[in-house]
């Protein structure tokens, strides 16, 4: 693929409002808040995705909220890097992850998909897991009986300060990642939880 091929940010999330400001979202919400800074739009659609195009740290980027719910996000990726004629290297996930405490953070070249649904798609659409990752915290500190009731009930009004906080660390993260490399970046921003330089094991 060509190196003027834009950096395809993907955040993984679930449409509707009755999603909104659920740990599930924490993708949307990242690519809602780079929008943000970017002053773009994500409204076009294509490829089964919301998507909006923009300039960051000197690299056209896609930004892109797949609307196929999660469980089929790789159904929209796939097709979106095709589009795009982006190859898998552009390509960077950002999505919650309930195996990192809330507010940690972690970003990986490649890996397994672990219990993430939406992560599992893309990995079987594009047949393999070597792309690059930002993974955000939500595990609570405490046992969870119900997954899947956890990471789609609400956030607390407690935890928005800290979840304002993640996003913006995140947006950080990714700014790293387009200027520096993905492996500078995973020195510079993954930790443990907020406060921690110390990267999760």
């Amino acid at each position: 693929m060509s190196s003027q091929a834009p950096f395809v940010l993907v955040g993984l999330g679930n449409p509707g409002a009755e999603y909104e400001l659920t740990p599930h979202n924490l993708g949307f919400h990242a690519i809602d808040r780079i929008a943000e800074l970017l002053q773009v739009r994500v409204t076009q659609r294509s490829s089964n995705a919301l998507v909006g195009f923009g300039l960051w740290q000197g690299h056209k980027v896609v930004l892109a909220k797949p609307q196929t719910y999660m469980n089929l996000s790789g159904s929209a990726v796939k097709p979106l890097l095709t589009a795009q004629q982006a190859g898998d290297e552009r390509l960077i996930v950002l999505y919650d992850d309930l195996d990192l405490p809330f507010t940690g953070l972690r970003i990986r070249l490649k890996g397994s998909a672990g219990t993430h649904n939406g992560m599992k798609s893309i990995v079987r659409c594009l047949g393999h897991s070597d792309f690059v990752r930002v993974r955000m915290g939500i595990h609570p500190g405490h046992p969870i009986a119900d997954a899947a009731g956890f990471v789609l009930g609400k956030f607390r009004k407690p935890q928005l300060a800290d979840l304002a906080e993640l996003l913006d660390y995140t947006v950080d993260a990714v700014a790293a990642i387009l200027s520096d490399g993905a492996e500078k970046a995973m020195t510079k921003f993954n930790r443990r939880a907020r406060g921690s330089n110390e990267e999760e094991p």
